[in-house]
């Protein structure tokens, strides 16, 4: 519906003009660039920015005296929405959306489609009044779908279960009887609804009675359902068979990987099984490389601190280190900083466990501990096969970070991560590791301490702060804002955020998102905190002396650096955040 007629546009240009979204000149310009282009003149409305897809679809529904609805922000009762199944829905992409006067009104991508408006009337036993929608619309409602698991499924596998009642991993069949069970259909729904929703992972929990599920989206972990005990061997073994794990292994952990489809989009999971008590615990890591940006910009890198690493990943040799606790994008963070580094004139090789993603002009290989390919033994390999640039997925122990200094100091720019609390504390923490001060002084040229922290969804507000968030604001960054009116443009180019406020003000102007679906609690996606800062002369005095991370930290920021809670408080005054996620995220003190 989004391709017009010739009469069709003619009244979408009389309505543009009339509304006065265009003049008549950029009429004009629209209708000579689709000819110039070969595109409809549509696309070149959408392309320019003049309308979007909800606009266009208001319009289509003038011109075609169809009723409209807005569904990119609604909420539809979960009643409603069962008495369409989510699979007919998704197949026509026609959405309940209430009752009218005995007639349930639903919301269509096609809303001239007879055929679709028949087959769904006939199904449900019900008139259907239709309504045009947007695809973000619809889509918007169809993630509203709860998984649901159909009580028959349960029924059959229960029934399964009894007549396989015997060792599951003595029966030659298990994968025959296992990939033709519902337990399939369980686990597609999971994994879809994860995708579906940009959840980050999945958890799987045996509990004393049911099965816990459990996914994290942008951090914050949710419960998704509760199955019956005996799903419990059927869906793990489901998931070893896909994972070519060993299904008759309970006692020890075990990690392995598939992909899945969903939509257009392909996804790695990566699996990890644990035993625990009440069984084996899965969790199962998500990668979209589709949503996932390499730009350090779109990561939050900003400022002061994108002007530390792109100055020093143009070195030739040194160690460039990064730290954060487990799920805090380390790992993203090292892929954006070599994809600014490749090109054709030099090998980049990298050591990773596991390889998260996989990259074109880069020599990845993967840490195999059962052959006794670890991080040591594979960069001693690395070193002989003439890199220019050494990826370390992370520096484990004293063997991983001598090699990687070693490699540091005899003309390779090496990356990798370490779990500490902040950007400072990985120097003292190559110290524990028995790393000689020296060496650690001569070879790291910048440090990297980063967490995530949620973003506020498209749909917001904006409010003036409260004390409490005034004090805290002067307090982390009134140091570093502008003073006056004069220093706005000079301070705010520094510090990478434009306009920003000047210090001591009565309030500042805030963002908070609000919880509409796709959005829970006003959120959508997550983004980047960082601290950096070089190794000069004075902080290679201070690893010499064996200073602490708190002098290191201290001296740091005396030299111009910005702490991670400091980037989040300029971050929640650009309307990326909120200063109460920043607090969640970052601890109090020098972060």
């Amino acid at each position: 519906m989004s391709l017009l007629s010739t009469f069709s546009q003619t009244e979408l240009e009389k309505y543009l003009i009339e509304d006065k979204v265009i003049t008549n000149d950029q009429l004009n310009e629209i209708i000579q660039k689709s000819k110039d282009q070969s595109v409809s003149f549509v696309s070149v409305l959408i392309q320019d920015k003049y309308i979007d897809n909800e606009q266009l679809t208001r319009y289509i529904a003038k011109i075609d005296k169809l009723p409209y609805v807005n569904l990119t922000n609604v909420i539809i009762n979960q009643k409603v929405l069962d008495i369409i199944p989510q699979d007919l829905a998704e197949h026509f992409m026609a959405v309940p959306i209430g009752t009218l006067k005995g007639k349930l009104a639903v919301a269509m991508l096609e809303a001239d489609n007879i055929q679709a408006i028949d087959f769904l009337t006939n199904k449900i036993n019900q008139s259907i009044q239709v309504y045009l929608a947007s695809e973000e619309g619809i889509k918007n409602v169809l993630r509203q779908y709860k998984v649901n698991i159909n009580q028959q499924d349960l029924s059959q596998l229960d029934q399964q279960n009894n007549q396989n009642s015997t060792n599951l991993a003595e029966d030659k069949n298990l994968k025959t009887i296992v990939q033709d069970s519902p337990v399939s259909k369980i686990l597609s729904s999971i994994l879809e609804y994860a995708a579906n929703n940009g959840a980050s992972d999945i958890h799987i929990e045996p509990t004393e009675d049911s099965l816990k599920v459990r996914v994290r989206v942008d951090g914050i972990l949710r419960e998704l359902m509760k199955l019956p005990k005996n799903t419990e061997a059927s869906l793990i073994s489901r998931i070893k068979i896909l994972s070519n794990l060993k299904i008759d292994e309970h006692r020890v952990p075990q990690d392995g990987d598939f992909s899945i489809q969903v939509g257009e989009k392909k996804i790695d999971l990566r699996i990890a099984i644990s035993p625990i008590i009440w069984g084996e615990q899965v969790v199962i890591r998500l990668l979209d490389k589709t949503s996932t940006s390499l730009l350090l910009e779109d990561m939050g890198y900003f400022g002061r601190t994108l002007r530390v690493v792109r100055k020093n990943i143009k070195s030739s040799s040194g160690m460039i280190l990064t730290s954060g606790p487990t799920g805090s994008g380390k790992s993203t963070s090292l892929y954006a900083l070599l994809s600014e580094v490749k090109n054709d004139s030099v090998n980049i090789v990298t050591m990773e466990d596991p390889v998260e993603y996989k990259m074109n002009g880069i020599n990845q290989i993967q840490v195999n501990s059962e052959v006794g390919l670890n991080f040591a033994a594979g960069l001693r390999s690395i070193l002989r096969q003439d890199p220019d640039i050494i990826m370390v997925g992370e520096i484990r122990d004293h063997e991983t970070a001598e090699l990687a200094v070693q490699a540091a100091l005899t003309g390779h720019l090496v990356f990798s991560t370490l779990h500490t609390n902040s950007a400072a504390g990985i120097l003292p923490r190559l110290l524990d590791m028995g790393v000689e001060p020296f060496l650690i002084a001569s070879t790291i040229k910048v440090v990297i301490g980063q967490r995530l922290i949620r973003k506020i969804g498209e749909k917001n507000e904006q409010y003036e702060s409260s004390r409490a968030e005034l004090t805290a604001i002067n307090e982390v960054i009134g140091n570093i804002l502008p003073k006056s009116s004069e220093e706005i443009n000079k301070v705010s180019q520094d510090l990478g955020y434009d306009n920003l406020p000047i210090f001591n003000q009565k309030a500042y102007t805030l963002k908070r998102g609000i919880n509409v679906p796709g959005s829970p609690g006003g959120f959508k996606g997550r983004l980047g905190i960082y601290e950096a800062f070089e190794v000069t002369s004075t902080i290679q005095d201070l690893i010499l002396k064996k200073a602490s991370s708190g002098e290191i930290q201290n001296q740091a920021q005396k030299e111009g650096m910005i702490t991670m809670r400091q980037d989040g408080y300029l971050k929640a005054l650009k309307g990326l955040t909120t200063i109460q996620e920043i607090d969640r995220v970052a601890s109090s003190g020098g972060q």
